[in-house]
């Protein structure tokens, strides 16, 4: 249990604009067994969409205090990603699974309104295809 509950937090937090990864603790688990795959995939998916709520209900609650110096994105990270959404829309947040994009996108579009179902959807199937990948090809090189 103990196991699930640090990939759960891991993904989590490297989902949120804290710096933290969580394919490392994915991989791990992977390769020592022990618990189902396909439940590895759903804890740290579970995991890595809350923490990208986290970030849409930022988004949606911080926009007015962007210009302050304790704002959690740069302005930079900022105006990239609202560039992204801005060029590719809703469809961005596909890329939401992305390192250093990736965050910052989720945040821009709670300041941009998307609605959450939208965001979910999308979210969603961005982060559990990213763990699937990556149970994959680290199951397939154990056989």
């Amino acid at each position: 249990m103990g196991a699930l509950f640090g990939l759960f937090s891991s993904a989590f937090l490297a989902a949120t604009l804290l710096p933290a990864q969580s394919e490392s603790v994915l991989v791990f688990l992977v390769l020592a067994g022990g618990h189902p795959l396909a439940l590895l995939v759903t804890v740290a998916s579970l995991g890595n969409v809350l923490g990208s709520v986290v970030n849409w209900f930022l988004g949606r609650g911080l926009e007015r205090y962007r210009d302050r110096r304790w704002f959690p994105v740069s302005h930079a990270a900022l105006e990239r990603a609202q560039r992204w959404y801005a060029r590719y829309g809703r469809w961005s947040l596909l890329a939401s699974w992305l390192p250093v994009v990736g965050d910052p996108i989720t945040v821009v579009a709670g300041v941009l309104r998307e609605p959450l179902p939208t965001f979910l959807a999308l979210v969603t199937l961005a982060k559990v295809g990213r763990y699937l990948v990556l149970v994959a090809a680290t199951a397939g090189w154990m056989s």
